[in-house]
């Protein structure tokens, strides 16, 4: 009889299922690498003893799923090991398994997160790059497109105008809609590659579609959440510069200080949400429960080992070098719209002028190819997550 497996997925198991299930699973993007799995001829017993004790290991060491199978030869040599060898390695096995159990701290990093991003990002290039595509796409033909708007007063709206504003909503669509899957598709390309495997960008894109919905559904919450913060924020600011008297001023700082910290509280929440989402399968609620616990985990370490400060860090990181890229190159410009921000006190008139000054400028080559550049590069953001999500996992399992 063909050995039988069971999978764990979001803390609940499925099966047991033969290896031809399993191939089946793995290709619609249901079993990734990093799941739990345990052979069904495991003493139930034993399992139901301990979580930690369990002989659980990963999907990506069941033989001939993620890897290829070893050679007759190899497989032959296998076979043919002596029994003292088998059992010397069992009782190796079991006494890490009863060490690694008996320890109650957690352990420090065991990866380097810069050097493992890059080696992954740069390792499956391709399939970063053809991901990238889906925002990279529709930005350029939405931006493209609004060469034909001609945007001066008093122009007679055709055919070919209206076209084009409409080409141009569809592409924002597009590039909404497309999200969901290129977060999926950061994570399980990057789960596939930390593991050793490798996987075509067809298979990565049939998983991805997958979480659609889930993926979707969260994103819009979380995403949701951090704009109305933001836009809080923003409010605030408008308030602090308006104010007249020192109580206004006490008080719009106050508040800025409330939003600050309803900020950093929701980071904390939802720093992991989109591996917990894809990697293990979560629901909703328990992605965002999962997340939490993890990012307030490794309390034991030192501050910057913990996987809440290292995740800011990944974060500060990229912040950075997208206002590098993005804002340091348009400082000229966004000076002089805070200079008639602060002096013109008509929005109408303030409206006219930025559009003047648009037109000035006209179209903007440079900030178009700094922008494709960002989409470019931005997977080492997901890849960098991905990898402090499994770096955090095996501390804590461990």
């Amino acid at each position: 009889m063909a050995e039988q497996w069971i999978i764990r997925v979001g803390g609940k198991e499925y099966g047991p299922a033969d290896l031809a299930t399993l191939r089946e699973w793995k290709t619609d993007g249901r079993v990734l690498p990093t799941n739990p799995a345990r052979g069904v001829d495991v003493d139930s017993a034993a399992v139901a003893i301990s979580a930690k004790e369990a002989p659980w290991k990963t999907a990506g060491d069941i033989p001939g799923l993620f890897q290829v199978e070893p050679p007759p030869v190899q497989a032959r040599i296998e076979a043919n090991a002596s029994p003292a060898r088998t059992v010397s390695r069992a009782g190796a096995s079991g006494r890490i398994v009863a060490d690694t159990a008996a320890t109650t701290t957690s352990k420090p990093p065991s990866r380097n997160i810069l050097v493992e991003t890059f080696r992954i990002y740069f390792r499956g290039f391709f399939q970063f790059f053809c991901l990238a595509l889906l925002s990279i796409v529709p930005i350029l033909c939405a931006e493209l497109t609004s060469r034909f708007i001609d945007t001066a007063p008093g122009l007679n709206v055709d055919l070919r105008t209206l076209v084009a504003m409409a080409f141009g909503l569809c592409m924002l669509v597009l590039r909404i809609v497309l999200i969901p899957v290129y977060i999926a598709g950061i994570q399980i390309l990057t789960a596939e590659l930390a593991t050793g495997h490798r996987i075509g960008f067809l298979s990565v894109l049939n998983g991805a579609v997958k979480y659609w919905p889930r993926v979707a559904g969260l994103g819009l919450f979380v995403y949701g959440v951090f704009f109305l913060l933001i836009l809080f924020a923003l409010g605030i600011a408008i308030m602090v510069v308006t104010s007249a008297t020192l109580f206004s001023i006490v008080l719009a700082l106050g508040l800025l200080a409330f939003q600050v910290w309803l900020f950093g509280r929701f980071f904390i929440n939802v720093l992991f949400w989109q591996q917990f989402t894809v990697l293990e399968n979560s629901t909703a609620a328990d992605a965002l429960r999962e997340s939490r616990e993890l990012a307030r985990s490794g309390r034991d370490l030192p501050w910057y080992q913990r996987p809440l400060w290292r995740g800011a860090f990944i974060v500060s990181i990229w912040f950075a070098f997208v206002i590098a890229i993005t804002v340091v190159p348009e400082w000229p410009m966004l000076r002089d719209y805070f200079v008639e921000l602060m002096r013109t006190q008509d929005p109408q008139a303030l409206m006219q002028k930025m559009n003047t000054s648009l037109q000035t400028h006209g179209f903007n080559y440079p900030a178009l190819a700094l922008n494709i550049l960002q989409r470019i590069l931005q997977p080492l953001l997901g890849v960098a997550f991905v990898v402090l999500y499994l770096d955090s996992i095996g501390d804590n399992e461990s």
